[in-house]
């Protein structure tokens, strides 16, 4: 086996499937079995860091909320900032936001107005591509803060929603790296 191979099985392994939640028909992917083996979450951790350098990122994003549990130890590793990408409302000061429609409504998102600037290049982390709404709004309000996309890097893309062609013009070229798609 190759080390690719390695390491998707073992972080499938990890993976739980959860039939009907949070609602009938749904199949929710539960990766808390993997953020609680230590082996797991750093070949997790090591993965997302390699995505950040191999795209020369000076900064990751992560979005609320499961973004900051699996970005932030991958922007440490790569020796990269870690900024958080909040639901409105949640930040402290000056913030930028952008809002972006769902299934059912519209969300807001913000990040801090003077974390991004003109000559950073930032790796969005998350843990599920599903749909792509929030993936897409935080790439919006990346390149409105001035920095530039280095990429979106998550752990599993649901390919059945059709996300990656809901962001791939707003990606402009960037890269879309999912570590594995179910």
């Amino acid at each position: 086996m190759t080390d690719t191979t390695d390491i998707t099985d073992l972080l499938l392994s990890r993976i739980r499937d959860v039939p009907d939640h949070p609602m009938q028909g749904v199949t929710f992917k539960d990766i808390t079995p993997l953020l609680a083996d230590p082996a797991a979450f750093a070949a997790l951790t090591g993965a997302l860091a390699d995505l950040c350098v191999r795209n020369g990122a000076t900064k990751v994003v992560g979005l609320e909320a499961r973004g900051f549990i699996l970005g932030a130890p991958a922007a440490l590793r790569a020796g990269l900032g870690f900024i958080p990408v909040r639901k409105a409302g949640k930040l402290p000061g000056a913030t930028l936001s952008q809002a972006y429609d769902l299934e059912y409504g519209s969300a807001e998102i913000e990040v801090h107005a003077e974390d991004l600037a003109a000559g950073d290049r930032v790796m969005v982390i998350d843990d599920v591509l599903a749909t792509g709404g929030t993936a897409e709004a935080s790439l919006r309000l990346i390149r409105r803060a001035g920095a530039e996309v280095a990429g979106v890097a998550v752990l599993m893309e649901l390919g059945f929603l059709g996300g990656r062609e809901r962001l791939i013009p707003a990606l402009d070229g960037a890269p879309l790296e999912a570590l594995l798609t179910v």
